[in-house]
Order: structure tokens, then C-alpha cells, then sequence
């Protein structure tokens, strides 16, 4: 099945603008994902075994997840877990709506199996976003693994008022999903990253958790999950400072890590003049980095903190990898775009299940 991916339908679909084939394979998923006979058989050619694990009290019927980005509208919901996922996280979401970067904003490098994008979280906006959860939520076909929503600051609003912004939009999606990822790391939103900066990060995290204790006190219910996306650029004594704040902002994890503004070395050319793009590069270059900051974040937490792996995954073999560096869960992005839709399946197969038993 891999085989006749790579070699035959991707060939055809490389021939094509990166962003219209992203456009049209979720077109076709969310067809997909509102037909209950179609979700079978697409279950029925790409579900995984059961690798299941238990994390921040939420059942993971495999550690393999589906990546922020590819399903920023939450269109093809259903359509993940039949796809074998384990998890998915929805999104990027911000409180306003927006267009996002001028077109073309998506590229492939595909001599090194690497992708740059430079979308600017393009989407409707948390109101439009909750009403399509709420949809899937009465529709039945809600999925059985945990979903995630990754949180972005709109480009509109000033970065001092940054943590209202990411508070409104989990105040609004706040009982929709499983857990949330604050997305302070996206190199595609001006001035973003340096809401990583300890003094800003701690603000966001004190409006986004008093937030989750509300609703959760509400509820009389267990707060919500939050977790913080890092970039793999920062510095590991930048990562440090990020960690500091894990106990007092009562943080369930990082994700580690978004995508890069550096470029590996290339004598490609044509490789070359992709990576002049501007963007945040994602893929088999960003593998090792990722791993880097992983195995840091996991020592110096002594791994007691869950960690999101995510950046280069393409194989069994490079799960394992991320989960021997300290990662609990792996999520997949260029991986899918390279390997196709079996790559989950494979990666599932793959993963010794002695080594996946994991509790928080």
C-alpha cells in the first residue's frame, strides 16, 4: 500500500500546488467522515492494533497522533481515527477569524522530504470552529481516541493582550475537546515566539488556567489538560526557563516541537531555492532537533513531564526514537504527506508495546 502511494498516487498529486492538494484530500476525508459506511472501510484498510495507553486520564488506543495543521477546521474529525490515530490535535484556532499569509504559502522539498509553510493560522475563528465540534458532537460520529485543540494568537491582537486572546478561545472550546496546546511557537504569526519569553509566557498561562479552573469548578469536573508548543530554535537554556513554570502554571506537558526557520546545509539547487522560502521548515530535516529538545525537556524534568514528540516522524523506527529521547505521545505531519495514509498502520505495527505502557 505504501508502495503504490509513493510511487504512484503521490507522483500524481506532487504535480500539483501543495496547499490545493491539502485542499482537496481534506475535501474528500470529510466525506468521508460523515458516512458511517465509509469510516468502516476506510477502518478496514487503515486501522491500527490496539497500543493502548492511559495519559492525564484519557485513554489512547495508540501513542501515534495526527499533528496541528493538517485539520485546522475540524472538517474530517472522524475520519483520524478510522485512519488509525491514536489521537488528533484540531487546529491552529484563534479568537478572530483569519485569512492567514497570501497564496502560495506551502511548499515541498521533496529531495529531502521536507515541507516549509508559512499559512499564518488561517481559519474561521473560535466561534466557527466550536460549532463544528458541537456538530460532530450531536452527529454521533464523535471519535473514540482523545482530540486535542492547538491554540494560536490572532495576528490582530497586540502581544500584550495575548493571553485574553488564547483565554477567550478555550473559554468558548473549553468543553469540546480532551485537551489544549497553546501554541506560542508558529514562526508564521509576527512577534509570536516571543511569547516563549518566561515573563509573557507565564501571563498567557495565568489567563488560559483561570479559565480551565473556572470551567472546571462549574463542572465539577477535572480541569483540562494544557500543554505548551515549543520551537526547536530556542536555546536549552530558553527551554529551561519554559520548565520553570510547569509547576506553578500546573502545565500536563510540552509538544516538542513546531516547525524550524533554520535550513539544514544543501548542494541541491533546486532544494535550495525552496528553502529561501520563508516559513517554518517540518519533515525528515527537523527529526534530529526535534529528538534534541525532546531528550532535554525529558532530563530535566527527570521524566515526569508528558512530552508530545513531533518533527521528522516517518517510520516505526523513528517513533521509537522520539520515545527513547522521553516522548509519551509522537505526532505525524510531513510523514503522512511523504509515506501516505498507511504510514500509521505501519508505524503502529512497528512499535514494541512492552515499551509503550505509560500512566500519569
Amino acid at each position: 500500500m505504501s508502495w503504490f502511494y509513493r510511487q504512484v498516487i503521490r507522483r500524481a498529486l506532487f504535480q500539483q500546488d501543495s496547499e490545493s492538494v491539502h485542499e482537496l484530500t481534506l475535501k474528500a476525508l470529510a466525506t468521508v467522515a460523515h458516512s458511517p459506511f465509509l469510516l468502516n472501510v476506510l477502518t478496514s484498510f487503515y486501522g491500527a492494533e490496539p497500543r493502548p495507553l492511559r495519559l492525564w486520564g484519557l485513554d489512547f488506543p495508540n501513542p501515534i497522533g495526527l499533528a496541528a495543521g493538517m485539520d485546522k477546521r475540524a472538517v474530517a474529525l472522524p475520519a483520524w481515527a478510522a485512519m488509525g490515530f491514536g489521537f488528533c490535535e484540531l487546529g491552529g484556532v484563534t479568537w478572530h477569524s483569519q485569512s492567514g499569509n497570501p497564496r502560495p504559502r506551502m511548499f515541498r522539498a521533496t529531495r529531502t522530504e521536507a515541507l516549509i509553510n508559512r499559512m499564518g493560522f488561517n481559519n474561521d475563528g473560535a466561534e466557527a470552529f466550536a460549532a463544528t465540534l458541537r456538530g460532530w458532537h450531536n452527529s454521533g460520529l464523535w471519535p473514540k481516541h482523545p482530540v486535542g485543540v492547538n491554540l494560536g494568537k490572532s495576528k490582530i491582537t497586540p502581544l500584550d493582550e495575548a493571553g485574553q486572546d488564547y483565554a477567550q478561545s478555550l473559554n468558548l472550546l473549553w468543553p469540546l475537546a480532551d485537551f489544549f496546546v497553546v501554541n506560542v511557537s508558529s514562526p508564521n504569526t509576527p512577534n509570536l515566539r516571543q511569547l516563549q519569553d518566561k515573563s509573557a509566557l507565564d501571563e498567557v498561562l495565568d489567563a488560559v488556567q483561570t479559565v480551565n479552573q473556572k470551567h472546571a469548578a462549574a463542572s465539577s469536573a477535572a480541569a483540562k489538560p494544557i500543554l505548551v508548543k515549543v520551537a526547536p530554535d530556542l536555546s536549552f537554556e530558553a527551554l529551561d526557563e519554559i520548565l520553570e513554570l510547569t509547576e506553578s502554571r500546573n502545565l500536563a506537558g510540552i509538544v516538542a516541537t513546531n516547525t524550524t526557520i533554520a535550513r539544514p546545509p544543501t548542494t541541491d539547487l533546486r532544494t535550495r531555492r525552496i528553502y529561501e522560502q520563508t516559513g517554518g521548515l517540518s519533515g525528515r530535516p527537523l527529526r534530529d532537533r526535534s529528538t534534541e529538545v525532546i531528550k532535554h525537556l525529558a532530563k530535566n524534568t527527570h521524566g515526569k513531564l508528558p512530552i508530545i514528540g513531533v518533527g521528522g516522524v516517518f517510520s516505526a523506527t523513528d517513533a521509537m526514537e522520539k520515545f527513547a529521547a522521553g516522548a509519551s505521545l509522537v505526532q505525524i505531519y510531513s510523514g503522512l504527506v511523504y509515506q501516505g495514509p498507511s504510514l500509521i498502520q505501519e508505524i503502529v505495527t512497528g512499535l514494541d508495546s512492552s515499551e509503550r505502557e505509560v500512566y500519569y
